[in-house]
This record gives structure tokens, C-alpha cells and sequence, in this order.
């Protein structure tokens, strides 16, 4: 053991496994965790590892049924999901193998040991997980692997993680094998269920984390920077976090001591008064987090020089820099206590820790980024608060210690077409909270298409961090673009911030469901093989699924083209109103102000009721709800008091609201628990999208009592307003049995992607005679076919056309 820390950072665990769970020999030990998670452990010296590791913090879970037969030659174990056989030997390839059971794919759902990873990361194989970092990556990267397959099975090699020691950290014996079988077929969210219950849950985020953050490299003063946030809020462009890159702190140090990208002490030619420059922040709705390079330890030089090199029995006389040893408890104290308490005390939140230096410390297997990434995780929890780290992925069971930082992409088409795999992806390896340098960090060229893309893509993603290089011509600033990309890219730093209500729901039910904001489509529809051929489509929390557009618009039709999937059913698109029929691929085509964002019928989406939100993400007082009729549906709004984990019920507030097709009727609330941090009163605002003209007048009672409301119907939306009543109130909006879509309006729709494309003005009205004449459907398909139209325009049209058949 290499020694301890205070009890503020002991660790939750239960390591040790019931022993009923163990079937056991003199050098192997097999643990049936769960009916499809199988531990197999071997040992030459007959020792066997009981502590917690970063990855498996809880393996005392519930037994699960399962047999055991022992013969002569062979033990084997039986689930309902899955058969062990071993020979009780070293592990070999022909000794050791685990079925799946339930013909997922025939011979190739057998694991056998000497495939220590599972199958391979591709079309096929093993779904992939994450990787550490995208810095330098100019598109798509391999991946490590995830704890799901095609084959119906993964393996997690935890045999050269470090253990937890109590309160402290050891290296493992590197002798022994220590592998998680995962063995679900294709019940993707079981395996996923699995994971977190031997790596523990994703924690609550503070819901301020869900807006947009700023960050550039860049030589900021805080007059500059106070400017510029002024400047965002007089544009109605919110932020709820500012994120200071690392020239906050000294970094022109002389060369004998070393580099400045690590530092501790304030720029005062810069920041003169750095508690009022945070607390200007704070008083303008925003959180704070300092970029922080550790590795090069605290030098003579630094304003805690010398309470470090007291706190540390070194001589402050000699000038000798007090190392970075993140493997010496002391010095990890010293490094919170002294160095970040110092710079808290003057308003920072919390801290961006790019770590860049590389998996090895001074002692043998322990990762210094893990032991970063854990303790100051757990240290920002202290006093009750929230905790929130911003920090590079360290390996599975990295999920516990969000928000994490993707590093530095490149700014390309083909880095956006990456990302929204690449975050999706993530979530079969339980990392749902990445952020990205969303419009690219460094190289390229200035391509406001491309930007304004990054940005929509940013909005649905876990975390909308806007972020660019020292290069004075990179800015991230929609002012620095064209005026349509800083129109788009205004409304949609707006559209974030009224997301948020939903997104702390999602924040919530990741936490309590082990389910990430973004997702891929295969998690809901495992036997779907469309599921798995649109890997940059994704599911957008409980009501949305994201199709974003990460190519250069098409030159003549002007839109931007993505290949989607429509599970079986009835979606529309959320921005525009259009209505599809599901249970096919098809082209989607979207000009630069928008990309799709589709419901099913039954969705309810809540959002913060503000044209232009503050930057303070707080419980709004005015709620809307998007509504999709069509099928009954039920969705419950989750808020709580900021405080704590955000795990404990009697501090949460919980708000149904429901859609009763049959009757026409949208109920909202009444909300129950902590009502006292919410507003006393909300008005509301139930927009129902894509909506038929009501049959009649709209209804709306309070407690069961009718009230006034203001109805307007618009631009195929029907908004119904009210006025603030109690939170704990029970609204019902009535608009009529059994409520319809709106039928797409077919002509005026195929007229805008003719107005819009570049193509001969007399080719564009016999195009929309053929389209909206009286024949039948597949009599215009084919006429438009043997038009010999460009193919972009034809799939265009086709589009809208073929929406709903």
C-alpha cells in the first residue's frame, strides 16, 4: 500500500463478491456476476484480487441463477444466457470458452480464451467503444473496444488496471488474468446494465453544465473577456459556463526551470484582480473552470511555492521545484489543499485538467490521468456540492468522472463526420458525457458551412463547448461568419439553453438508468440490421432521434443530404414540421438552418419557454412542451435543488405530463417533491407540432377549473398559452378527440426545394406540374425519374414526395 488519504476521498465500493456467486480452484476463480457477466480469474501463485479496481468497483451484486457441473476433465457453468467450459488449466484457447446462448449468429457466439478482447471493432464484430483522445485526429480514428458485439458477446481485460488500496491506490500483480466475459446476445441495454453495476453509475451533472460553454486558446485579459461575454448576451447568444484556457496563469518562464504550460499563479498583467474578474462572471449567470497542466509540479516561482514546499519538506531556500508525484498521498493533499483551494477561494468553480504527459508515474501501472481524473473528482464534491470535473478519458470506468474532453480535433469535414459516431459509440462503454471542440480546434480553413454544421451538431450533443486554437484568425464567434451561418448559429445557442429543461432529465435518468443522452440506434433496436448501417444517427434522450448533416451541401439543390433510418411508426421532424412514415431508409435533405430532429408519435419534449434564455440555466418560469399526436405518450419532468448527488428523491422535484390520444388531452403536473426550488408559479406553453386545424375551440382547465388561455395556430404549429399558475397545479389542455397530424403540405414544400436549387428556370415548373399533378403516385415518381434530373434534386423531391405514402 502507498499510503492514505483524509476520508473525503474514500471511496464507495463493494469489491468482495458473495461467495455463493464463486465457484473456485487452487489457480482459477470463475464469479457469476450476472446471469450474462462472468469474471475469470487466474493465478499462478493461487492469490486471487478482492479490491476494487477502476473499473470494477461493486462485484457484491445480486446472485443470479446458475448451475455447475464438475467432471473429470471440465467445470462448467450455466446461465439462462450463457455456458462456461473449462478445463481447469491455464487458460487456453482450447480449454476456456464461454456460448451464448439463444443463437445469436451460430458458431461465432463462442468466446475462447486467446481473444482476450473479443471480436475485432468493426461491421460485424465488437460495436467499439471510446478512445483517450481525438488530439491531431483528421476524422475517423479505431476505437477501443465496447462491452457489446454483433456476436453476442465482449471481453474487458481488467488485468493490468491499478486496485484500490482503503482510501489509496496499489499496482496489481501483473501474474494474474482478470477478465469480464459479457455475454447478452444482442440485449444491448442488459449488457449495458451489467457494466454499471460492477462500474458503478453515472453521476448527476449541475444542471448550469447543460448550456453552452466558451473556450478558446487564446491570450484573453479579463477586460477582453468580460467584453465579449457582454457582447454574447447583448446578441442573445447564452453561456453558462466560461472556460479560461490555460494563459490565465504565468506561462513566459525562464527555460532553466522548465516550460510554462504548467502554472498556479494569476497573469496579473492580465487578470489585475482576478476575484472581481470571476465574480463579474458569476454575477452575469456563468460558472468558471481554469485549464490546468500539472505535470511539471509547483516551481520557485509560483505564488504557493513556498506553502507548498512547507507542506512538503522542501527547502523554499534551495529554489527546487516540488515534483508532481501523483502517487504520494501527501503530495496529492498539498496539490488540493494549498495549490487549487488558493485559486477556488477567488471564484473558480471547477477545473479543466489536460493532462497530456502520458500513462506512466512514478510507480508501476498507476495512470496518473485516473488518479487526476478520481480524486479531483471527488474532491470537488466536498461540502455537499455537485461535483464536476472536465477532464481526457482514462479507460472503462472513466464514465464516473464527467465531463470528459475530447481534445484537440482538427477542423474538417471529415473530423464533424466523425464525432457524432464518436459520441454515440462511447455509450457501449458507459461514457456519455463527452465535449468536443465543436467547430474544430486548429488546422483547416475558414468555411462557414462547415461551422455553422458543428455547431447544429453541438446543440445535440452531451456537452455544447464552442472551441478554437491561439490562431487570431480561429474564432468560434457567430459574428465572425457570414450573416445566414450567424443567424443559424445564434438560434441555435438559444435552442441549447430552452433544451435544458430535458436535457437535466436525461442527466437524471442516465444517472438512475445507466442510459446516456446520446445514444445509438441499435440500443433500442438491436435486431434492426438498419440500426447498425447509420452509425451517425442517434437516439436524442427519451423523445428525439438525430440525422445531422456533416457533408458540404450538394451545389445545385443548396441542402446538405444525410442517409437516415425511420424505425417502424410515425416521426416528424420537430424543426420543420414534416411528417414521415417509418420502416425505411431514406435520403434527407436540409437547407443550412436546420438538420433533422424527429419524434415518434406520443413524444413530449419540454423546453424553456424563453425566445432568448439568460445564460443561467435555472428552472425556468415558463415552460413549452412540444407535443406529437398521434399516440398516447408520457414523459416526467425532472428538476431538483442543485445540491448533493442529486440522487436523493426528497430533494428532486418530479412533473408528469401526459398525452391521451383518445381524448385529445394534454395533462401537465401537478408537480410533487421539493417544490421550493422551483418558481411558485409557471405559465405554460403546449405547442402541439405538426398539427391539423383542432375540430374545436380549445379547453383549458387549472385544478379542473376552466381558465383563459391565448391559442394562435401558425406555420402547421398550434400554440395553446397560459397564464402562471402554482407549480403544484394540474393544467389540462383539450383540443378534441383523437387529434390528427397535419397532412405535409406536398406542393409548397416541393415548390421551396425548386425556388431553392440551381437549376433551369424552365425546367423548375414542369418539375412541379409532374410532382402535384392529379396521377398517380408511382405514375409521378416515374415521371420525374425520366426527367434524367440531377440526382441530388431527384432524391430532393423524392423526399417530400415519398414522406408519407
Amino acid at each position: 500500500m502507498l499510503g492514505r488519504m483524509d476520508a473525503r476521498y474514500r471511496l464507495d465500493a463493494r469489491p468482495v463478491a458473495d461467495p455463493r456467486a464463486v465457484v473456485r480452484g487452487d489457480h482459477h476463480r470463475v464469479t457469476v456476476l450476472t446471469d450474462g457477466l462472468l469474471r475469470l480469474e487466474r493465478s499462478p501463485d493461487g492469490g486471487f484480487e478482492d479490491r476494487a479496481s477502476t473499473f470494477a468497483l461493486n462485484r457484491d451484486l445480486p446472485v443470479p441463477h446458475f448451475r455447475v457441473v464438475e467432471t473429470d476433465r471440465h467445470l462448467e457453468v450455466v446461465t439462462d444466457r450463457l455456458h462456461l467450459v473449462y478445463d481447469r488449466g491455464p487458460f487456453t484457447t482450447s480449454g476456456l470458452s464461454v456460448a451464448v446462448r439463444g443463437g445469436v449468429s451460430s458458431y461465432h457466439s463462442v468466446w475462447r480464451y486467446g481473444d482476450e478482447a473479443g471480436p475485432a471493432v468493426g461491421p460485424g464484430g465488437n460495436l467499439g467503444g471510446t478512445v483517450r483522445t481525438l488530439d491531431g485526429v483528421d476524422g475517423a480514428t479505431d476505437l477501443d473496444p465496447g462491452v457489446l458485439s454483433r456476436v453476442g458477446y465482449a471481453v474487458l481485460d481488467d488485468s493490468r488496471s491499478f486496485v484500490f488500496d482503503g482510501d489509496w491506490v496499489a499496482p496489481r500483480d501483473g501474474s494474474r488474468t482478470d477478465l469480464y466475459v459479457f455475454a447478452y446476445g444482442l440485449d444491448h441495454r442488459a449488457a449495458i446494465d451489467a457494466f454499471h453495476a460492477v462500474s458503478g453509475p453515472v453521476p448527476v451533472l449541475p444542471r448550469w453544465a447543460l448550456g453552452s460553454w466558451w473556450s478558446r486558446y487564446h491570450r484573453y485579459s479579463a477586460d477582453e473577456y468580460a467584453a465579449l461575454l457582454a457582447r454574447f448576451e447583448a446578441e442573445g447568444m447564452p453561456f453558462s459556463v466560461a472556460v479560461v484556457d490555460m494563459d490565465w496563469h504565468v506561462v513566459d518562464v525562464d527555460p532553466a526551470i522548465g516550460s510554462g504550460w504548467t502554472g498556479y499563479t494569476w497573469n496579473r498583467e492580465l487578470f489585475p484582480d482576478p476575484p472581481a474578474f470571476l465574480a463579474w462572471l458569476h454575477e452575469h449567470g456563468l460558472r468558471v473552470t481554469l485549464n490546468v497542466h500539472p505535470a511539471d509540479g509547483v516551481r520557485a516561482h509560483e505564488d504557493a511555492y513556498a506553502e507548498m514546499a512547507a507542506a512538503l519538506g522542501v527547502d523554499a531556500s534551495s529554489g527546487d521545484p516540488v515534483a508532481f508525484d501523483v502517487t504520494d498521498p501527501a503530495f496529492l493533499a498539498a496539490y488540493f489543499d494549498v495549490l487549487h483551494r488558493r485559486l477556488e477561494r477567488d471564484g473558480v468553480d471547477f477545473w479543466w485538467i489536460d493532462w497530456q504527459s502520458g500513462p506512466h508515474s512514478r510507480v508501476t501501472g498507476i495512470d496518473p490521468l485516473w488518479m487526476l481524473n478520481h480524486f479531483h473528482f471527488l474532491d470537488s464534491a466536498r461540502d455537499g456540492r455537485r461535483p464536476l470535473t472536465f477532464s481526457r478519458y482514462a479507460g472503462p470506468g472513466s464514465h464516473r468522472y464527467p465531463v470528459g474532453f475530447s481534445g484537440d480535433s482538427v477542423i474538417s469535414w471529415a473530423s464533424l463526420d466523425f464525432q457524432p459516431r464518436f459520441t454515440s459509440t462511447a455509450a457501449n462503454i458507459g461514457y456519455g458525457w463527452w465535449s468536443h471542440d465543436i467547430g474544430g480546434h486548429w488546422h483547416g480553413s475558414k468555411d462557414d458551412e462547415l461551422a455553422t454544421r458543428w455547431v447544429q451538431l453541438g446543440v445535440f450533443s452531451p456537452i455544447l463547448r464552442l472551441h478554437s486554437s491561439a490562431n487570431a484568425f480561429m474564432t468560434k464567434e457567430p459574428w465572425a461568419y457570414e450573416p445566414a451561418a450567424q443567424d443559424v448559429m445564434t438560434a441555435h445557442l438559444r435552442l441549447r439553453h430552452r433544451l435544458v429543461p430535458y436535457l437535466h432529465t436525461m442527466n437524471h435518468r442516465a444517472a438512475r438508468e445507466n442510459r446516456p443522452l446520446v445514444e445509438p440506434l441499435y440500443h433500442a433496436w438491436p435486431t434492426a440490421p438498419e440500426a447498425y448501417a447509420q452509425p451517425n444517427q442517434f437516439l436524442f434522450g427519451t423523445e428525439l432521434m438525430v440525422a445531422p448533416v456533416t457533408s458540404p451541401a450538394d451545389a445545385r439543390t443548396r441542402t446538405g443530404r444525410v442517409r437516415a433510418w425511420l424505425p417502424p411508426g410515425t416521426w416528424v421532424d420537430v424543426l420543420t414540421g414534416l411528417v414521415y412514415d417509418g420502416g425505411r431508409e431514406l435520403v434527407l435533405h436540409r437547407d443550412l438552418s436546420t438538420i433533422p430532429v424527429l419524434a415518434p408519435t406520443g413524444a413530449l419534449v419540454p423546453l424553456d419557454a424563453a425566445e432568448v434564455p439568460g445564460n443561467d440555466p435555472v428552472h425556468p418560469d415558463a415552460l413549452e412542451v412540444l407535443v406529437v399526436v398521434g399516440a398516447d405518450g408520457a414523459f416526467t419532468l425532472v428538476e431538483d435543488d442543485g445540491t448533493g448527488d442529486g440522487l436523493d428523491d426528497a430533494l428532486v422535484v418530479r412533473t408528469p405530463l401526459r398525452l391521451d390520444q383518445a381524448a385529445g388531452t394534454v395533462v401537465l403536473g401537478p408537480a410533487a417533491g421539493n417544490l421550493s426550488c422551483l418558481p411558485a408559479e409557471r405559465a405554460w406553453t403546449v405547442t402541439f407540432v405538426a398539427f391539423d386545424e383542432p375540430p374545436r375551440d380549445v379547453v383549458v382547465q387549472v385544478d379542473g377549473f376552466a381558465v383563459p388561455c391565448r391559442v394562435e395556430h401558425a406555420d402547421g404549429r398550434l400554440h395553446v398559452r397560459t397564464d402562471p399558475v402554482p407549480v403544484g397545479a394540474t393544467v389540462t389542455v383539450d383540443v378534441g378527440p383523437d387529434p390528427r397530424l397535419a397532412p405535409d403540405d406536398v406542393a409548397a414544400r416541393l415548390f421551396t426545394v425548386l425556388d431553392r436549387a440551381h437549376v433551369e428556370y424552365d425546367l423548375k415548373p414542369r418539375v412541379h406540374a409532374v410532382a402535384t399533378s392529379d396521377a398517380p403516385l408511382a405514375v409521378r415518381v416515374s415521371h420525374l425519374v425520366a426527367l434524367d434530373l440531377d440526382p441530388a434534386l431527384l432524391t430532393a423531391l423524392l423526399e417530400v414526395l415519398l414522406a408519407r405514402t
